[in-house]
């Protein structure tokens, strides 16, 4: 608990007098202060008066259990916000349920999340919108059921401002028609991925939606005549379409003779499209912020650039990965984008220490640099980059193998706003992070393959690093359990963290893991060292959890998990744990299953799982959403049958060897694709990698 919950809850366990007498409003403006969810639930717990405050207060909410959603949207009446995304078996029939139960609790609701929503139908919708006459946002993403008819139930909130319907795979020009007709004053939109949808549709939509100033068109199959309807949108200010393979020139030229509002555009990975295209399109742009054309360029012409020198005063980001450049193409872009301050060169051949020098001699503000498998460069375009990008938050330098701890040094010397760094693969050494150390603001750095990084550069990184939250170490072999003890005691705000192949880690390192209260994400992949003692340490103490990554470790088996079952009421603190992979030789007993009751994701794939097993397994877990199960050589088909029976109805996604799909029942195929459930049939050699 933090230090100001500490506080509240001393106050309030003190009788509860003195916080008794303040107003619910007052109330609820310093739970608004408190940052962890469990301070907040602290003093809920302690004090009735905060309890009441945050029921009258709470404007958003994400929901983990079907059975539980009638309950909140009556406690809590003045939501604005509502997450339904994890919310496991949903469908039609609960959520009217839930909405009609609520009475008119929903009438502030503005924003409502149902992405990979599944199970949720027209009918559903119908009865969400009826109930929320001031939505203003719905986001479908991945809904890959949804269709046109579920599309015009939500196109009935007449007040919609920002509609995300990304993967809804079944929505065509009808579905999108529903929409610009009732949705006049929709202003964000995004149909990626959507590729039923044509010019016709576009082109409806920009006539009855003018106030449009986000679209998402990314990987539809449409044409030029949609950037021809697109330009009479004369509020564009975001447009994405990246993927679209039917895009060329001809396009751009079109949408270049509309409004000059577009601040944003990305045509990235649009294999048509050329530096003629972009020439045109940016030509005249007075107000163009943010240029992506990544993986699209193969060469740059002079009249791109002419064109590119208009916008020096307003071009801020600029990202040209995969394109082949020169020192003298970089010279060019120096000087004709003279106020950017991010800038992509990722996997761009030719990038050398002469070119960026040029570049960086105009750019000065620049904040973010990703040099990415630029392997030409040297200590000297680090020096470079410090000598001219003082202000830098995000350096990039992935497979760079040439530079070393004095480029580094150069770099934490000079950049004290350094907030992310990226040197997997670059052979970097401890020094380097003696000299990184200086960076007190460093906040994710990432060394996976950097196989000459030891205990001693963590140490220094834990002494002076302590805002760090993301930390990658994937295959550094001479990490050990020292190493984590220091990582554990200097930062403590550790979020996620890749350990994958650091196999000198045993379990002493992971009980030092247990201290890390906000760890969210921790990879343990091929530890063979490691049992569930090591486990165990982590479910006490990592109360934040999210996903567990064990995949083959083989010293976790059947008779290990005996430590884990002694720590099953500790499991109850892991109450936000999302996804756990178990790929290897793990059997839970149902008894501690049910501590892991807001499980969505589980792989378990390789392990020593029996039919009983797995049948509890897939029965106790009643949020359980995605499972992959290849290679359950202990399962019989009877145990696969009857476990699947069991967790029919809440599954999306099941991944399955090929094999089985002849010798399970036809019946029990067909009810789980009825209820929503996309089975992925797989063929892969039964392999036990050495790690």
């Amino acid at each position: 608990m933090s230090r100001e919950g500490q506080k509240l809850d001393c106050a309030a366990g003190a009788g509860g007098v003195g916080i008794g007498v303040l107003s619910l409003d007052l109330l609820g403006q310093v739970l608004d202060r408190l940052r962890e969810p469990r301070d907040r639930k602290a003093c809920r717990v302690v004090s009735r008066a905060f309890e009441r405050a945050e029921a009258a207060h709470r404007r958003a909410l994400r929901v983990l259990r079907r059975e539980r959603l009638p309950r909140l949207l009556r406690a809590f009446p003045a939501l604005e916000r509502l997450d339904l995304s994890a919310c496991a078996s949903l469908d039609d029939a609960s959520l009217a349920a839930a909405v009609a139960g609520a009475g008119g609790g929903l009438a502030g609701l503005r924003r409502v999340c149902l992405a990979r929503a599944s199970g949720v139908g027209w009918r559903g919708l119908e009865a969400l919108v009826a109930a929320c006459p001031r939505l203003e946002a719905v986001d479908l993403s991945h809904c890959v059921g949804a269709g046109d008819r579920e599309v015009a139930a939500v196109a009935a909130a007449a007040g919609l401002r920002d509609l995300r319907l990304d993967k809804c795979l079944a929505v065509t020009d009808m579905g999108l028609a529903k929409v610009a007709v009732g949705c006049p004053r929709l202003e964000k939109l995004s149909v990626k991925w959507c590729r039923e949808i044509s010019d016709i549709g576009i082109d409806l939509l920009a006539k009855k939606c003018p106030e449009l100033r986000s679209l998402n068109i990314s990987y539809l199959k449409v044409g030029n005549e949609s950037l021809r309807s697109i330009s009479t949108l004369e509020k564009l200010e975001e447009l994405a379409m990246v993927g679209c393979s039917c895009i060329d020139d001809e396009g751009l030229e079109l949408l270049s003779k509309g409004s000059d509002s577009l601040q944003s555009v990305d045509v990235s990975r649009c294999d048509h499209v050329t530096y003629q295209g972009l020439a045109s399109l940016i030509d005249g742009r007075k107000f163009l912020q943010k240029l992506h054309a990544a993986d699209c360029l193969h060469e740059i012409g002079q009249c791109f650039l002419s064109k590119l020198s208009t916008l020096k005063e307003t071009l801020t980001v600029l990202k040209l990965d995969g394109l082949g450049v020169s020192d003298s193409l970089l010279q060019a872009f120096g000087e004709g984008c003279n106020n950017l301050v991010e800038i992509g060169l990722s996997k761009c051949s030719g990038v050398t220490d002469e070119g960026i020098s040029s570049l960086l001699a105009r750019c000065s503000d620049l904040k973010t640099i990703n040099l990415t498998c630029c392997n030409l460069i040297t200590n000297n375009a680090l020096n470079s980059i410090a000598d001219n990008c003082k202000m830098l938050e995000c350096l990039l330098l992935e497979s760079c193998s040439l530079i070393n701890e004095k480029g580094i040094k150069q770099i934490a010397t000079c950049c004290p706003n350094l907030k992310e760094i990226d040197l997997t693969d670059c052979g970097v050494n401890d020094a380097a992070l003696e000299y990184l150390a200086k960076c007190s603001e460093l906040r994710i750095l990432k060394l996976g393959l950097c196989s000459s990084i030891s205990d001693k550069g963590i140490a220094f990184i834990s002494s002076n690093c302590g805002k760090l939250v993301e930390l990658d170490l994937y295959r550094c072999n001479s990490f050990t359990d020292d190493g984590l003890a220091a990582l554990a005691n200097g930062c403590k705000k550790i979020k996620l963290l890749n350990l994958c192949y650091c196999n000198k880690i045993t379990d002493s390192g992971l009980g030092h893991l247990g201290s890390l209260e906000e760890l969210t994400n921790l990879e343990l992949r091929c530890l063979v060292r490691i049992t569930c003692i090591g486990i165990s340490s982590i479910a006490i103490g990592c109360k934040s959890l999210i996903e567990l990554d064990l995949k083959r470790c083989y010293s976790v088996d059947d008779a290990s998990l005996g430590a884990l079952a002694r720590n099953a009421l500790n499991l109850r603190q892991v109450n936000n744990l999302r996804s756990l992979v178990l790929v290897l030789a793990i059997f839970l007993r149902s008894r501690n299953i049910k501590r892991l009751s807001s499980l969505l994701q589980l792989t378990i794939s390789y392990c020593q799982v029996t039919g009983l097993g797995l049948c509890h397994l897939l029965s106790s877990l009643r949020c359980l959403q995605d499972i992959k199960m290849v290679h359950l050589s202990w399962v019989s088909i009877e145990g696969f049958e009857m476990a699947l029976r069991a967790a029919c109805g809440r599954l999306k996604k099941l991944k399955m060897l090929t094999g089985l799909k002849t010798v399970l029942s036809p019946e029990l195929l067909q009810m789980l694709q009825a209820c929503g459930c996309r089975i992925r049939w797989v063929n892969k050699p039964l392999v036990y990698k050495d790690c």
